[in-house]
C-alpha cells in the first residue's frame, strides 16, 4: 500500500482487497467483550476536521482508539484556524507534535494532497470538497460484499446529487477497480461535466434502472453546496428521483438499499425504505469503524512494505 490514502484511484485491486479482508478480520473483534488491540500503541492519530462531521470523525476516533493509538481531535472552530492560520502552518504544528497519521476533512478539493507534501506521517482523506471520500467507498464496498457475498460483476446504481458528491466519485473509482458495474442516475443538471470520462454508465430514468440493480445507493441533495437552482422544486425532485416503497419493489429480491448519510428523509429516500430490512444504512456506520481500523492498521502498523 501507499503511505497515504488520498483517492480511491490510489488503490490497486490488491490494495482494496487487502483492506476489505483486514476489515473483515477486525470486525470479528467488535463481537468480543474487550474491543481493543495493542497494535498502534504509542502512535498518534490527529483528526483534523475543517468541516462539521458526526459519523466520519467519531468513526475514525473509535477506530484509532480500538487500535490503542493516542487520538487528538482538532476542530477548525475555536482553533488558530479561526484566527487565520494557514493549512501549511497547522500541518507544521502537527508535524512538530509528532503526528503519525493525520485524518483530514476539508472544504477545499485537493487539501489532503497538499497536506501530504508537508508532513512525514500518513495522510488519510476523510472528504475534500466535492472531490473524494475514499474510506466511505471502502466501507460501502465492505457492506455490499457482506450482504451479497461478492463484488465482481454486481450492478450498482448511484442516484441523486452526483455533482456535489465526493462519495459518488470515490465509489465509482473503487467499485470499477473491484469489478462492479456502476450506473449513475440523476437529473442532467446534477451530473459533473467530466462524467463521460468516469468508468461508469449514465442514465436519467430511475424506474428503468432499478430492476437491473443489485445495489441502489441514494445520495443526499447537498443544498448547502448549491448556488443555483438545479431542479424545479424539492417535491419534483423527490417525485422523479426519490426512493419510496413502490420504487423499492422494482428491485430484484436480493437488492439492497444504501445511503452514505446524513439522510434527508422524505426527499431522496422515504422513511419506511430507510428503516426497511433491505436498508444497510445502520450497517454502513458500524462497518465504517472496522474499515477505518483496517486503513489505519495497514498504514501505520500492519505492513512493512508501504514505507
Amino acid at each position: 500500500m501507499n503511505r497515504h490514502l488520498i483517492s480511491a484511484a490510489d488503490l490497486s485491486l490488491e490494495d482494496a482487497l487487502l483492506i476489505l479482508d483486514t476489515a473483515e478480520e477486525l470486525a470479528q473483534m467488535s463481537e468480543r467483550p474487550v474491543k481493543k488491540l495493542p497494535t498502534l500503541r504509542g502512535r498518534t492519530v490527529v483528526n483534523l476536521f475543517y468541516e462539521d462531521s458526526t459519523r466520519t470523525r467519531i468513526s475514525f476516533e473509535a477506530a484509532a482508539k480500538r487500535l490503542s493509538a493516542d487520538v487528538i481531535n482538532f476542530s477548525a472552530k475555536g482553533s488558530s484556524v479561526a484566527k487565520g492560520e494557514s493549512l501549511k502552518d497547522t500541518a507544521l504544528t502537527l508535524e512538530a507534535m509528532g503526528a503519525d497519521a493525520v485524518v483530514i476533512r476539508h472544504s477545499a478539493s485537493g487539501a489532503p494532497h497538499r497536506l501530504a507534501g508537508w508532513v512525514k506521517g500518513s495522510v488519510v482523506n476523510a472528504g475534500d470538497g466535492a472531490h473524494e471520500h475514499p474510506t466511505q467507498a471502502l466501507l460501502d464496498a465492505f457492506t455490499m460484499r457482506r450482504r451479497l457475498g461478492r463484488l465482481d460483476g454486481i450492478r450498482v446504481t448511484i442516484v441523486g446529487d452526483v455533482l456535489h458528491s465526493r462519495v459518488a466519485r470515490s465509489n465509482v473509482l473503487l467499485l470499477s477497480t473491484l469489478g462492479a458495474e456502476v450506473t449513475l442516475v440523476a437529473p442532467p443538471t446534477l451530473l459533473p461535466v467530466a462524467v463521460a470520462s468516469w468508468p461508469c454508465s449514465v442514465g436519467y430514468d430511475l424506474d428503468a434502472a432499478l430492476p437491473k440493480a443489485d445495489v441502489v445507493m441514494m445520495l443526499r441533495v447537498q443544498q448547502e453546496r448549491m448556488n443555483a437552482a438545479y431542479f424545479p422544486s424539492v417535491h419534483e425532485y423527490s417525485r422523479r428521483y426519490g426512493l419510496d416503497a413502490g420504487r423499492m419493489a422494482l428491485l430484484p429480491d436480493h437488492g439492497i438499499v444504501m445511503h452514505p448519510g446524513p439522510m434527508n428523509r422524505g426527499v431522496e429516500i422515504a422513511a419506511d425504505v430507510a428503516d426497511s430490512a433491505r436498508s444497510t444504512i445502520v450497517e454502513q456506520v458500524a462497518n465504517g469503524v472496522s474499515v477505518r481500523m483496517a486503513v489505519l492498521y495497514l498504514l501505520l502498523g500492519g505492513s512493512g512494505e508501504q514505507r
